[in-house]
């Protein structure tokens, strides 16, 4: 089946980076204070394992943050939605009752959203994306960077499928 859409999607926000890259290197400064140089690192220092451990937690949650991946792919037939590596759904759209590309504003955040007015939101940064309702009444949305050619290519799979 000819892919009519495709989206790949990263975290390149500036400062998201410049916050996570920060908050990581806290116990990395931690650890060079109270392991290399024998001094007491706050009021209440953790053990020497303790900020080890926890500097090896914020580099892997930097490290996953680096990895995720928002990919979006449409077709004729279905959506695929790929939030990599914690989310893949596929949506037919002989299971769609609506579908349109919108601007839905701010869902408290990026990443994936739970019980938001939109259902199950996936995005990676902006406020614009599909708004997908199913037949069964669930609602799903999926963030976009490229409006236009998405609006385009549902406008003409709308018609297609006589949505």
């Amino acid at each position: 089946m000819k892919t009519e859409f495709k989206e790949e999607q990263k975290f390149t926000q500036w400062w998201l980076w410049l916050i996570l890259i920060g908050i990581a290197l806290f116990p990395v400064y931690g650890i060079y204070k109270q392991i290399f140089l024998g001094e007491i690192f706050g009021d209440k220092p953790m053990s020497d394992v303790g900020l080890t451990i926890f500097a090896i937690v914020m580099f892997l949650i930097v490290m996953l943050f680096w990895l995720f991946k928002l990919k979006t792919e449409i077709n004729t037939k279905e959506i695929r939605i790929q939030f990599f590596p914690l989310a893949n759904r596929i949506v037919e759209w002989k299971d769609v009752k609506s579908a349109q590309v919108l601007n839905y504003g701010f869902v408290g955040g990026w990443g994936i959203r739970l019980f938001t007015k939109y259902g199950t939101v996936y995005n990676t940064k902006g406020n614009k994306g599909l708004a997908i309702e199913l037949k069964n009444g669930k609602k799903l949305l999926v963030g976009t960077q490229k409006m236009d050619a998405l609006t385009e290519v549902i406008r003409d799979i709308n018609s297609f499928n006589k949505l």
